[in-house]
């Protein structure tokens, strides 16, 4: 499938979505919304890719909502109107219900829409010099797509308040301290590296019980631990099929 604001990048069972504005930081604009939905759409429905990788072209993973765009707009209590809150509503929607885990690989910068993107994947890795930015008050936009929820489950709620309030920028090194990223890497070419090796290692597993993990931690995310338990004993997951195989397979090399 061809884009004009994105591409699509397979190499056996991993899949790359890299947004591909290069020269504008990777700003957000409502046709990349879209294309993005079309690609995880697909991606969900595609025989073969167990693992998706998101990545920003060129210098940056993404500057967030291009503000160009919202010259013209009459935002209104804060928010920024529905041509952009629709679509980007649909991407955190398709990232959160893709049933394939998706790591955010983030370099360069990482700012507000951006962040709230990548917070909506189940992995962050990023590099030591990158920066990220909660920037709504900073603009007087008011978040709409996530923001305030999942940046609370990510670094916990002291720190959320003082990212969101104050808009200061901090670095991979801080946003992997504060638990925001899995790891910060040195460089771009060690972030290539780690997420590859994740990519590869997650793609070796059973696609059909990582998905299932998967709901299961959807589950986490609104149950208590009791409740959860229970949850987790009472769901059924007949896609997974594979089991005496790859234990038939593990007893082989064992003896």
């Amino acid at each position: 499938m061809t884009y004009d604001y994105i591409q699509t990048l397979r190499d056996d069972a991993v899949l790359t979505i890299r947004m591909n504005r290069p020269d504008a930081m990777n700003a957000l604009i409502p046709p990349m919304l879209e294309e993005l939905i079309d690609a995880f759409h697909r991606a969900e429905h595609a025989n073969g890719p167990s693992v998706i990788i998101v990545e920003g072209a060129g210098r940056a993973f993404s500057a967030g909502v291009d503000l160009k765009v919202l010259s013209g707009a009459q935002p209104k209590a804060g928010r920024v109107g529905s041509v952009f809150d629709e679509p980007a509503s649909r991407v955190m929607q398709a990232v959160r219900a893709s049933s394939k885990p998706v790591i955010a690989k983030v370099h360069g910068a990482c700012f507000t829409g951006a962040l709230e993107f990548a917070l909506h994947c189940d992995f962050i890795h990023t590099t030591d010099d990158t920066k990220f930015g909660d920037t709504h008050a900073k603009f007087a936009i008011r978040p709409t797509w996530g923001m305030s929820q999942t940046l609370v489950d990510a670094v916990g709620l002291r720190r959320a308040k003082e990212i969101s309030y104050s808009a200061r920028t901090f670095s991979g090194q801080d946003a992997a301290a504060w638990g925001l990223a899995n790891a910060s890497h040195d460089s771009k070419d060690a972030l290539d590296d780690a997420v590859a090796s994740l990519a590869k290692d997650i793609a070796a597993n059973d696609p059909a019980t990582v998905a299932a993990y998967k709901s299961l931690h959807a589950i986490a995310e609104t149950h208590d631990v009791p409740a959860g338990i229970a949850a987790e004993s009472a769901a059924e997951f007949p896609e997974i099929t594979d089991t005496l195989n790859r234990i038939g397979g593990f007893l082989r090399v064992v003896k």
